[in-house]
């Protein structure tokens, strides 16, 4: 019997969370559902993970965040959820920050990840007269 598990997260934009997932190098593919409004259909991209089991990992949307949703019996991946989540978080907020900062100047000149397993993001933004 399978127990799905519903954990909140604070990953709120699809594509930062493609990014984050991407830079992680997990496989992830996007799973289009429908949802019925009384005025017409809409549409929501979820995040799929799979597992060789069958039992795959997802982020889903609830319309203001993306939930992971897994079967904690069936987790086959390398980390536990929340170390999962925890490195997910980390880049997703790397990838954020480097967007923001782009859109009022800074550039990256470097994206480190550190043997401890932080990263280290410089930024810089010339100041033209």
């Amino acid at each position: 019997m399978s127990h799905f598990t519903h954990i909140k997260t604070s990953f709120q934009n699809l594509f930062y969370l493609e990014k984050a997932l991407t830079r992680l190098n997990f496989m992830y593919k996007q799973e289009k559902k429908i949802i019925n409004n009384s005025d017409s259909k809409l549409y929501n991209i979820d995040l799929v993970i799979p597992q060789s089991n069958g039992y795959d990992v997802k982020f889903s949307s609830n319309g203001q965040e993306y939930e992971l949703i897994a079967d904690i019996s069936f987790w086959e991946q390398a980390y536990p959820v929340e170390t999962f989540i925890n490195r997910i978080s980390q880049q997703y907020a790397g990838e954020l920050i480097i967007s923001e900062s782009q859109k009022i100047g800074f550039q990256p000149i470097k994206y480190k990840q550190n043997n401890d397993g932080s990263n280290t993001l410089v930024l810089e933004r010339w100041n033209v007269d």
